[in-house]
């Protein structure tokens, strides 16, 4: 719950002008034995091998992990999960992800937000969710918001108006920000991943 209680669930898709981020959702893969968490809302990029991957803070990237298929060999099935565990040995990879930079998405930050600072930009907290449920916890690091000058991961678009947030206050504790991707790998003027 926002406003006293810090719970982040990772970048939301929440809307687009004009469409909704539900048709959003593209496919890529994953390498077999990738090593690291991707977990559900997750921010993820496409790596140099072109292959999807955790985004990590201050990385540019492309949307939110929305979960991923893959054939387990050990099992001889299909799995279906909104996770990927570091190391998973699999075949036939698929993951879904939204890559359009104009999603608006939704989250919390993990400290006070002002009004004042709507507009700016600020990077993302460490991935470091829950294995079991398959949900990110990544937050908006109210640490890094800045208004000139650096160039960070997200926009802050305005607020989520939860129902304990507080934004005309100056103790806008934990509040649930709209943001934009503004170091999107595929805006141009980025020539390489």
């Amino acid at each position: 719950m926002p406003g006293t209680t810090f719970a982040p669930f990772g970048l939301r898709p929440a809307y687009k002008e004009g469409g909704t981020p539900a048709s959003l959702v593209v496919e890529l893969t994953i390498l077999s034995t990738y090593a690291t968490n991707i977990l559900m809302y997750g921010p993820v990029k496409i790596g140099t091998d072109g292959t999807l991957q955790a985004a990590a803070p201050g990385d540019a990237f492309v949307g939110a992990f929305m979960g991923v298929q893959y054939t387990d060999p050990t099992q001889q099935r299909r799995i279906v999960s909104n996770k990927w565990i570091a190391g998973t040995v699999a075949t036939e990879i698929v993951a879904w992800y939204t890559r359009d930079p104009y999603i608006t998405y939704e989250i919390q930050a993990d400290d006070v937000v002002t009004q004042a600072q709507i507009g700016g930009q600020a990077d993302l907290t460490a991935e470091s969710g829950s294995t079991t449920t398959g949900l990110s916890n990544v937050a908006l690091d109210a640490s890094t918001i800045v208004q000139t000058g650096e160039f960070k991961q997200v926009r802050l678009i305005g607020f989520a108006h939860e129902i304990d947030d507080v934004v005309e206050a100056a103790d806008n504790l934990f509040p649930t920000i709209q943001v934009q991707i503004s170091d999107h790998q595929y805006v141009a003027g980025r020539n390489a991943f």
